[in-house]
């Protein structure tokens, strides 16, 4: 489903698409898959500007945009969240999970100093070591070094 390499970006963009949809799954579909959001510094740079990024996967705060945002997406796709609000409300609650949203990203603006997605960059963020390593036996270890167990 969707872009998932540097790779495979630079093909699309050289067999003249408009817009490199970069999805897989949130990096959830196979054991120790990179998530969306890890491709795409490798992909933003090969894509540049000759087409525009949409990204998907993962996303499940305010945040998860604003960083897909600084990394070079022009749009963020949801599905999960809007399954969810779907789920629990109908379309009150598909809106209300994108009210939730807009806040989380207002406040997370807040708090980097900004008050604009217009001002995000790469260097808006930058990557973060989980407080306590993973167990093995997890679901969502980082296995170093690529070792398989």
């Amino acid at each position: 489903k969707g872009i998932a390499t540097a790779e495979d970006a630079k093909l699309a963009v050289e067999h003249g698409v408009d817009v490199v949809w970069v999805s897989n799954h949130g990096g959830r579909q196979l054991d120790h898959g990179l998530g969306t959001l890890d491709m795409m510094a490798e992909i933003t740079e090969v894509v540049g500007d000759k087409a525009d990024i949409v990204v998907d996967g993962g996303v499940l705060r305010g945040s998860d945009v604003l960083k897909a945002l600084a990394l070079g997406a022009k749009a963020v796709g949801i599905g999960k969240l809007q399954g969810w609000g779907l789920a629990a409300d109908g379309a009150d609650g598909v809106v209300r999970v994108l009210e939730i949203l807009a806040e989380e990203m207002r406040v997370a603006m807040g708090l980097m100093g900004i008050t604009s997605v217009g001002q995000l960059n790469e260097s808006s963020i930058c990557p973060a070591e989980a407080p306590t390593p993973s167990h093995e036996m997890s679901a969502w270890v980082n296995i170093p070094g690529n070792r398989l167990l």
